[in-house]
């Protein structure tokens, strides 16, 4: 009977050892410098934006607009605030008051000139450089009366 004792608790004190010991050593491999990937840009695609047109006192329609937005990973990761609302923000702003989107009368519009002041625009309202270039995913206009009620 005792030599059964002495025998579970030199089990018991050959496992709790061995345990501190991986423990202790295995510490030491988590202090070793572990080598940075390179981050690059992240694109984010916002949500689609409704933008009402407005004329003659009434809503004549909805400029639908999906954008994606390219920006540094690693600054997207770090600040607390999402660029997602702000980029929607600036993109609603500068399309619906901006005169000379009239879809009444259609012509060419600049693109590129609204996709550079709400980049500039959102990086000024964030204080950096974050966004680094806005795409275009998909750009329409939807006329109140083929809005399905």
């Amino acid at each position: 009977m005792a030599r059964i004792l002495v025998t579970g608790f030199w089990i018991c004190a050959i496992t709790l050892l061995s345990s501190y010991g991986a423990v202790y050593w295995g510490t030491g491999l988590k202090n070793v410098k572990k080598d940075e990937y390179l981050e690059g840009l992240e694109y984010k695609k916002v949500r689609a934006i409704n933008i009402p047109m407005i004329a003659e006192g009434a809503v004549q329609g909805y400029v639908i607009a999906n954008l994606v937005f390219t920006a540094d990973a690693k600054t997207l990761r770090t600040i607390s605030v999402p660029v997602d609302t702000f980029v929607i923000d600036e993109t609603f702003r500068q399309v619906y008051s901006d005169d000379k989107l009239d879809f009444r009368r259609l012509s060419r519009y600049d693109i590129p000139n609204l996709l550079a002041n709400i980049k500039r625009r959102v990086n000024e309202r964030m204080g950096a450089d974050i966004i680094k270039d806005i795409l275009v995913e998909n750009f329409n206009f939807v006329n109140k009366s083929d809005i399905r009620s």
